[in-house]
């Protein structure tokens, strides 16, 4: 007899007068303005639609900013009030709407932050930042941000109503107003700086939530009775000088009788050490703003939606079987696996992907203008990736040699096209050189993807040759027709004397044999793979701290992971000394340059971090045994994941 596993989660909810078809909503993540010309491209339905294909009851879309003039942070940001944008948003709502989800348009206002990214010339010739309006005269990253003044109060309000009209005229089934994370709405909510004299701030609560309380009643005019009015807060602001759960509670109370859903964040964008609370890092546990939502439940009776690194479906239904909230809400889960709904509700959860948490997705965005995933090379790219991957039209032999990340993504592409596929694998386990990172406690959701994918492989029927290393004749004997080389590459040793010491090993061996090491490690060079084992031994009890050559963190280009990264070093009190050059190794001590004079550390374990070389040559030998030859992944240049996936995808499907 068939028993759904989480029924909570598939119970439906109505919100005003809307069916829910179940309990998980996707949160709204950013799409930009690609062009430059103020729209979104064809890219957004396909991608939004992507999301209620696999599942969700809602699928939040992008922050539509009420007010292109006034509001806007940046020019990538989709203005609601840009003539003809219905034509836009109704392609969206309609696709979403046809796999049974409900369509939220997120209403958003920069405030003080507005048009920082935008300059002006005066009459007189000055150069300055754009026009942006604050609660009171604040300064704002070295310009004085004036107070709003009534008319422009008045405007706002106006603002936020015509774009909730608009979002129901283009068939939205509900607006999310974002009223957190430190946009404008938050600004006048927040005790610590709307110290206004009127009507509109000040001590009292009810004067500084005035401001959001006339927006929800000028869109509950305009969207009428039922439509369904999500509001995002933040709970707490999370950091000292912040304001807390108590001032949380009572912002919510204020919103009693004025919205249909209250989301419960957390946080202030503009606070570098929460930015990774708000949008929780790998370092945070699941669920890590759950008790906030809880928190709520206990003095409001409008639904809550928790929200916050969300990706185990057990965790979920706890959330929503214990009364912590009605709703729960994810949003890079949904980047990394569409899918992750439908798998659940089928019993094939294990087969969902989990997010990592490396803010791959954020920094693609903000640097691309696309939403790539690490994990999931079909992300972004929906438009054109629309159905399925397209059978081969000559299935071809194809041996991949290496079992790491990109030789097991381009093995399953490869058998999902009809190829038949072996993998060759050195050593006795696929996974490649992040396999050393399994004891890890922050990298738990990497372990998970690289037994999963191994696991795909295995129940897909590839055949696997471990422990076996490709040599020409081994390539000869199974006359592929592609090879794809996927070797990866191996840790660059520093040319420094006493490197090759009894005490001196990689990071990859540092990993492996974590608890073993001594007590004192020194970690030459601040990289990713340098600071995450200082931080991975601090946790361990272990005396670790780095020497870094440059006066940088080198976190590959993901920006946005810095956040997180640069608050975990500090928890962990990882001591990470810049500018300092390892001159020599003498046994347990070592010799740093640093501003002209010689340092000395002393350590039991020293390691070194320093990056990873490319295994060109070994990968060109096996060019000219097979009439398609392809590398991928760090064989090619070391990068990071997402390249080894991304490329691995895309080479495997164009094969012809």
């Amino acid at each position: 007899m068939y028993q759904q596993k989480y029924p909570h989660l598939f119970t439906p909810i109505v919100l005003g007068n809307t069916l829910f078809r179940n309990r998980i909503f996707a949160s709204p993540t950013g799409y930009c303005n690609v062009n430059g010309d103020g729209y979104v491209d064809e890219g957004a339905a396909a991608y939004y639609e992507r999301k209620a294909k696999g599942g969700v009851a809602s699928v939040g879309s992008f922050g539509a900013n009420v007010d292109g003039e006034l509001g806007r942070a940046a020019g990538h940001q989709i203005a609601a009030d840009a003539p003809f944008l219905i034509h836009n948003l109704s392609r969206i709502a309609y696709d979403v709407k046809a796999y049974g989800a409900v369509a939220s348009l997120e209403l958003h206002h920069c405030g003080m932050y507005a048009n920082r990214s935008f300059s002006f010339t005066s009459e007189g010739g000055n150069v300055g930042k754009g026009l942006a309006y604050a609660p009171v005269d604040t300064e704002v990253g070295g310009r004085i941000v004036p107070e709003m003044p009534l008319a422009i109060i008045e405007r706002t309000i106006d603002k936020f109503a015509k774009a909730a009209a608009l979002a129901k005229a283009s068939g939205f089934g509900m607006v999310t107003v974002h009223a957190g994370h430190g946009w404008l709405l938050h600004q006048f909510m927040n005790p610590n700086l709307n110290k206004r004299k009127d009507e509109w701030g000040g001590p009292a609560i009810e004067n500084r939530m005035r401001l959001t309380l006339e927006v929800l009643k000028a869109i509950r005019k305009e969207v009428g009775p039922g439509f369904p009015i999500e509001v995002r807060m933040s709970v707490s602001e999370c950091f000292e000088g912040g304001y807390g759960v108590d001032e949380g509670v009572a912002i919510a109370k204020s919103l009693e009788g004025y919205v249909d859903l209250i989301n419960a964040s957390a946080g202030n964008h503009e606070v570098d050490e929460v930015f990774a609370v708000t949008h929780p890092s790998m370092y945070l546990p699941e669920g890590v703003l759950a008790d906030f939502a809880a928190e709520l439940k206990k003095h409001v009776k409008t639904p809550i939606a928790a929200i916050g690194a969300l990706s185990d479906p057990a965790l979920m239904e706890e959330i929503i079987a214990s009364g912590k909230a009605d709703v729960v809400e994810a949003a890079r889960t949904f980047i990394c696996d569409p899918d992750f709904v439908t798998k659940v509700r089928t019993g094939n959860e294990k087969d969902a992907r989990k997010c990592l948490r490396c803010f791959e997705c954020f920094s693609s965005t903000m640097t691309n203008g696309e939403m790539y995933c690490a994990l999931n090379p079909r992300a972004g790219r929906e438009l054109e990736d629309r159905f399925e991957i397209p059978a081969a039209a000559k299935p071809k032999k194809v041996l991949v040699i290496g079992g790491g990340i990109g030789g097991m993504e381009a093995a399953l592409t490869a058998k999902k096209r009809g190829h038949e596929v072996i993998v060759c694998e050195k050593t006795d386990t696929l996974g490649g050189v992040l396999r050393c990172e399994g004891d890890v406690p922050f990298k738990k959701n990497l372990h998970y993807y690289l037994d999963q994918q191994s696991r795909f492989i295995s129940e897909a029927g590839i055949r696997v040759d471990l422990n076996t290393t490709a040599s020409e004749d081994y390539v000869r004997s199974i006359e592929p027709d592609v090879i794809i080389a996927a070797l990866g590459s191996s840790p660059i040793k520093p040319r420094i004397p006493g490197i090759d010491g009894d005490n001196v090993v990689s990071a990859q061996d540092a990993y492996i044999n974590a608890k073993s090491l001594g007590n004192r490690v020194l970690i030459i060079g601040a990289g990713l793979a340098g600071v995450e084992l200082g931080i991975y031994l601090k946790g361990l009890g272990k005396d670790a701290q780095v020497v870094e050559g440059t006066d940088h963190i080198n976190a590959g280009g993901n920006f946005i992971y810095m956040h997180g990264l640069r608050v975990q070093v500090q928890k962990s009190a990882l001591q990470i000394d810049y500018n300092s050059l390892v001159k020599a190794i003498d046994g347990n001590t070592v010799t740093c340059t640093r501003d002209g004079a010689d340092v000395t550390y002393e350590a039991d374990t020293i390691v070194y971090a320093v990056g990873q070389a490319p295994r060109r040559e070994d990968s060109i030998a096996f060019n000219l045994l097979a009439p398609e030859f392809y590398m991928i992944g760090d064989c090619v240049a070391t990068r990071n994941i997402i390249s080894a996936t991304s490329e691995a995808y895309h080479v495997v499907r164009n094969i012809r």
